[in-house]
């Protein structure tokens, strides 16, 4: 026989197999032991948690020789009959592709007819919400007054698309999703049987992959069995589902947690040479932090994690940070999230949001009472030498820069320096362009790729800083980087200036002096350079002589001698 997936194998054949819905087989049971079933039921919910299985069983239990029983005996003829489909008063249909008025016509026609082989007639319609408004219409009448020896069971992931006319003639049962540790037992129970050996993180990777589908759960470990063989491992789950392990989302955590930009790139790095997707590790990164949350609320419900695993490390991160910096760092996630279904570039709103989530600034710890007592004195001391400068007066450098420390100092000199740079740093790229043409700006915007490519192979963070930068103005000396954002502008102009320049010049030959500006301010200078050019050329031609103008219209520039 050829060979079956395990969702097919291990499919629930009775009611205590179905997991996770002890809700709905509980009061299949009871109707079944009193003979009070409905002649019509509605199963909606996810998929893969059971809704076509139980309707299965139900259609076995109603009919089974030993009936009235709780649980189909799966010995007799009928249950046999209606389990390999020989029996043809039990029928199974694909409202996907049978949604059409003429279908359900043929069933309303059918109904009348008693059953063949045994006491009621099932009409199994799965993805019932695919019928079309016509075949509603021919269903509602057999809903509402069906004979006797006929059930309709009903099945939906979308039962808001089924007209209410429709779900008020049924008994509705709804099927929630399967709970983490169900699935594992159920998988542990299945691996038991086949000797097949795990880790112990394994069964739970693929719980969480499976999100509350029994279905999935089942086809997950039919790939990681194949893949794996005898054992499988939690790398081996991690490669088939995409997901990563808890230490890269550990150490990607720490890296924004520490503001390094650096780490944090080249996490991203390293997550596209291992093949994984940018979008699911940012889906993974936000229910780390969630559960990081929940761990600081409350520690007690660790089941309830998605996909943090408490160790040591964990711990310590949760309580070195704040609650209010983790809302910071889930919105900030989330909202990039959002951006990547949009995009076909996601690795880079990825590398965004963390670049952004690195600037966050941690909230300020709580004051302790020596703190405040030691600010309120330095307060009451401020204020009286204030008192004391208003009575004796007191120096023009005390009045500038009262209480002005050394710190202070460097700040203010800092901040200083940095408007001389911007200053001289325009008038430089002025005296460039003078020199730049459009041959040496497409010479190296042709090279550039290159460039990125050796960039990269030298310095990942470097490169990920001018990946988005593009090279606006270029001379035989010297180029114009113009970039998106100020952070990365900043850090190409300070830190990653000697690489940049060292790698370009190994790529072109020539020494060439970076200019790294914002777009706005190489919108701004290039307007203010053009309207400077032509200013020039107005007063040349303005400071010219009416006469001399006409004497060169009449005889010409060359014949013409001008003597003060």
């Amino acid at each position: 026989m050829a060979y079956q997936a395990l969702y097919r194998v291990w499919r629930p054949q009775v009611f205590h197999d179905v997991v996770g819905q002890e809700h709905i087989t509980r009061t299949l049971q009871n109707a079944l032991i009193q003979e009070k079933f409905s002649h019509a039921y509605l199963f909606s919910g996810p998929r893969g948690t059971g809704k076509t299985s139980a309707a299965k069983i139900l259609a076995k239990a109603v009919n089974c020789e030993k009936a009235p029983t709780s649980e189909p005996c799966n010995e007799c003829a009928a249950c046999k009959g209606i389990m390999d489909g020989s029996i043809s008063d039990v029928i199974e249909i694909d409202a996907a592709s049978n949604n059409g008025v003429e279908e359900i016509r043929d069933i309303r026609d059918k109904v009348k007819y008693a059953p063949s082989a045994v006491r009621y007639k099932v009409y199994i319609i799965d993805e019932v919400h695919m019928l079309s408004i016509g075949a509603f219409n021919a269903l509602l009448k057999t809903l509402e007054e069906p004979p006797k020896h006929v059930i309709f069971i009903l099945a939906t992931t979308e039962p808001h698309k089924i007209p209410l006319t429709i779900i008020s003639r049924c008994q509705r049962f709804e099927f929630k999703r399967i709970p983490h540790q169900a699935m594992v037992e159920r998988m542990r129970e299945i691996t038991d049987s086949l000797n097949i050996a795990t880790e112990d993180q394994a069964l739970p990777l693929i719980a969480k992959a499976a999100e509350g589908g029994m279905r999935d759960a089942l086809s997950l470990l039919d790939q990681a069995i194949s893949f794996s063989g005898d054992k499988i491992t939690a790398d081996d789950v991690l490669s088939i589902t995409g997901a990563v392990s808890q230490q890269f989302l550990t150490e990607a955590a720490q890296s924004l947690l520490n503001h390094d930009v650096v780490g944090a790139l080249y996490t991203v790095d390293q997550l596209i040479k291992h093949g994984k997707e940018p979008t699911r590790f940012i889906e993974d990164l936000i229910f780390y932090f969630r559960d990081m949350l929940l761990y600081q609320t409350a520690p007690h419900l660790e089941g309830m994690f998605e996909r943090a695993v408490v160790d040591d490390t964990f711990k310590k991160i949760a309580s070195e940070t704040s609650a209010s910096h983790i809302y910071k760092i889930i919105h900030q996630l989330n909202e990039s999230q959002q951006e990547m279904k949009w995009t076909n570039h996601p690795r880079i709103f990825l590398e965004l949001a963390l670049v952004k989530i690195c600037q966050l600034q941690k909230d300020t710890p709580s004051v302790s009472n020596d703190q405040l007592g030691m600010l309120i004195e330095r307060i009451n001391r401020l204020e009286a030498e204030l008192n004391e400068w208003k009575e004796k007066g007191f120096t023009a450098e005390k009045q500038k820069y009262p209480e002005e420390n050394l710190q202070d100092k460097e700040k203010r000199a800092m901040k200083t320096s940095t408007m001389r740079q911007t200053k001289a740093s325009v008038g430089i790229i002025k005296e460039m362009l003078k020199n730049a043409t459009k041959q040496d700006l497409n010479w190296l915007s042709n090279q550039w790729g290159m460039f990125l490519e050796k960039l990269k192979a030298r310095e990942i963070a470097a490169q990920a800083v001018v990946l988005d930068a593009k090279v606006v103005a270029a001379s035989k000396t010297a180029f114009v980087l113009a970039f998106k954002h100020e952070f990365h502008c900043q850090m190409a102009a300070s830190q990653k200036r000697n690489i940049i320049e060292k790698v370009l010049k190994e790529t072109t030959g020539l020494d060439l002096k970076m200019h790294a500006i914002t777009n706005e301010e190489w919108e701004a200078i290039k307007e203010a350079y053009i309207r400077e050019q032509k200013n020039e050329s107005a007063e040349e031609t303005q400071e010219e002589d009416p006469l001399i103008a006409e004497a060169k219209k009449l005889f010409g520039s060359d014949l013409i001698e001008i003597k003060d």
